[in-house]
């Protein structure tokens, strides 16, 4: 697929300015080479942030802003290719996740390990990680955040290894549940089989109105808009929530669990 206009203009922007490299653009914007290379690939478009960084380095006024912008609306809907735009703009975030710690709530050393037990090679681990920190930012990093709720599984918690950066991961937990919009809410052991376990399920709000709803699994994900399948996710968030500790206790639990490591 190709992201019109994006490759030929950071390639000319690097010539224009003295044939920086690839690797001297990355050190500059503190980002992998292997990114730089995925968006002059066509592989990857910078978010807004990345490219308001490239235009900053390059004072190429929003040249690249505008052009990652048009790439993203003319970009076929790939599984999570528009999600962090979704993100980005939402006033609120209801996600649920059985099997890891969420994705906005993941500390590098764990999303690394994340992505590296899966099936991306060295090069895309790093412009996955990118992209993650880069939600991450957008969401909680913006004059107004959404008002974020995210249910996590007790044994999710359980889960990582070398016990440092799981303690770690726990610890960021606790620390972004003190947070005023953020709700940290734990589905306890004791839950036994509940209708969370068959997928991760994320739902945003958007502004104005409206939601859309974000269902990721092995292989791909799906991106709802149709009022009819977003209102039966929603039932579905609800069901989930019913067997969550409330949110004092979640973080009680979360703390008693970094204690022991």
């Amino acid at each position: 697929m190709s992201h019109s206009g994006v490759p030929q203009i950071l390639k000319f922007l690097r010539t224009l300015n003295g044939g920086m490299t690839q690797e001297q653009v990355a050190g500059r914007l503190n980002v992998s080479t292997s990114l730089i290379a995925k968006f002059e690939t066509s592989r990857l478009i910078p978010m807004p942030d990345t490219a308001k960084r490239i235009d900053e380095l390059f004072g190429s006024g929003d040249l690249v802003q505008s052009t990652a912008a048009m790439a993203r609306k003319s970009a076929s809907q790939e599984w999570f290719r528009e999600w962090p735009d979704v993100e980005r703009e939402a006033v609120a975030i209801r996600g649920h996740e059985a099997n890891y710690v969420p994705g906005l709530l993941q500390t590098e050393a764990y999303a690394r390990a994340v992505l590296t037990s899966g099936l991306f090679d060295a090069d895309e681990v790093e412009a996955q990680l990118a992209l993650r920190m880069e939600r991450q930012a957008a969401v909680f990093g913006r004059e107004k955040p959404p008002v974020c709720t995210f249910i996590v599984d007790e044994l999710a918690l359980m889960r990582g290894e070398p016990r440092p950066m799981l303690k770690e991961q726990l610890a960021h937990l606790v620390e972004m549940s003190t947070r005023p919009l953020v709700f940290i809410h734990v589905v306890p052991r004791s839950a036994g089989l509940y209708l969370g376990q068959i997928g991760p399920l994320v739902l945003a709000s958007l502004p104005g109105g409206g939601d859309v709803a974000f269902l990721e699994d092995q292989a791909a994900g799906r991106l709802l808009a149709e009022p009819d399948q977003v209102a039966a996710m929603a039932r579905a968030w609800d069901a989930i929530r019913s067997v969550a500790l409330p949110r004092d206790m979640s973080r009680d639990l979360i703390v008693r669990m970094a204690n022991e490591l």
